[in-house]
């Protein structure tokens, strides 16, 4: 439907009052710009960057650690029929039977060196392990070739028992039993908490301690890891298996940082609020300083709308400019971070640098909320603009 002629002129006048409006008082509409841009722009980068520590902290954690385990109720042997539909499934890429155990692991003191000592959780695995987990090369063919009485200590942990490749350390298991192992090497994925706890052995030498044919259950590399519960259901719909996905395991972990997230979003969040309603004092102030030509127009004829819709224009034009020029900042303080990343250290954060990752969930919901912050603020003035009575100022 053609709109009505009268509102045409309307409109057009609308746009030439706000761009007149806006060019007389520069510097602190640039200042205003600037504000919401710096909100802005810190936004983008705090979310992005914490985005990145979220991802870099999961990929560490997973790297030693199964995407999915299927534990049995009972300890128990291998499950052929179990091994054949994961074998068939598409969206399983390796597993590995396993068997748990806990122990404390000592190394006996030599010339110059003190005894050392630490807890360690232990897992025997198959050589398959080495398609499970994500390793450099040279750590994936190590533990894909353990030997009888062989083990693979967390990089953290064989500091902590001072264990070096080529020595022998003594394990006492959570039964009791004592075994004398050697060092085949050590790994390294970057999360200080799997490397100061973990240690791995061929499945036969743990079987071998603990006298047992059984195993514990199997561990599963998937080809997307957010499938994990899924998977994990779908296989043990019929079977007397426990899934447990890494989702489960690190749930605690993936509440603080989503909760870590949303804090410091909230907070950033403040700078863009605060900036925005520095709109509302630049338009209040242009509302005292325009009463007489505002109450001119509404003398001549124009609406309350009118008014109303040059300083919603005026109130837009700043909002998107600042938006505008803090996502350019955002993304370019980024894309730094990205190209120098910020070292951490790794024994406090579990990651050596801190990477960015850029969501564009994230920036529309920024400019959403900023948009929005902007349209309420300029209002404000805009609603005490369009009631200005002619009549009582002109008089």
């Amino acid at each position: 439907m053609t709109p009505p002629v009268a509102a045409r002129p309307d409109r057009t006048l609308a746009w030439t009052l706000a761009r007149a409006h806006l060019r007389r008082r520069r510097t602190q509409n640039v200042l205003t710009i600037l504000g919401i841009a710096v909100g802005v722009m810190a936004l983008i980068a705090a979310l992005s960057l914490t985005n990145g520590f979220t991802r870099a902290l999961v990929d560490a954690t997973l790297r030693a650690s199964p995407h999915l385990s299927l534990a049995g109720y009972t300890p128990g042997p291998r499950d052929p029929a179990l091994e054949g539909v994961m074998r068939a499934d598409a969206r399983v890429q390796a597993f590995t039977a396993f068997l748990g155990d806990k122990g404390l692991l000592t190394r006996p003191a030599t010339a110059g060196r003190a005894a050392g000592v630490d807890f360690t959780t232990l897992f025997g695995v198959t050589g398959d392990a080495a398609r499970v987990l994500d390793l450099p090369p040279q750590e994936r063919e190590a533990l894909g070739t353990l030997k009888d009485g062989e083990v693979l200590l967390g990089a953290a942990l064989a500091r902590s028992v001072g264990a070096f490749s080529g020595d022998e350390v003594r394990l006492l298991n959570s039964t009791q039993r004592r075994a004398t192992l050697k060092v085949r090497g050590v790994f390294s994925t970057g999360n200080y908490l799997i490397d100061s706890a973990y240690a791995f052995t061929n499945l036969r030498t743990l079987q071998t301690l603990q006298g047992t044919a059984s195993i514990t259950g199997y561990q599963l590399r998937l080809r997307n890891p957010d499938l994990a519960r899924t998977v994990g259901e779908d296989l043990t719909r019929a079977r007397a298996y426990a899934p447990l996905p890494w989702q489960s395991l690190y749930g605690t972990l993936l509440d603080q940082l989503a909760l870590q997230k949303k804090v410091i979003a909230f907070v950033v969040l403040l700078i863009v609020v605060v900036a925005a309603f520095g709109i509302a004092n630049v338009l209040t102030l242009a509302v005292f300083e325009k009463t007489q030509e505002i109450a001119i127009l509404r003398a001549i004829g124009a609406t309350r709308s009118l008014i109303t819709r040059v300083f919603l224009i005026e109130g837009l034009a700043l909002g998107l400019g600042g938006l505008l020029l803090g996502n350019l900042l955002g993304l370019g303080i980024s894309a730094y971070f990205t190209v120098r990343p910020f070292t951490l250290p790794g024994d406090l954060y579990f990651i050596t640098s801190l990477p960015v990752e850029v969501r564009l969930t994230d920036l529309l919901g920024v400019n959403a909320i900023g948009l929005v912050t902007t349209l309420l603020a300029a209002l404000i003035p805009a609603r005490r603009a369009a009631g200005v009575e002619p009549g009582r100022i002109i008089r």
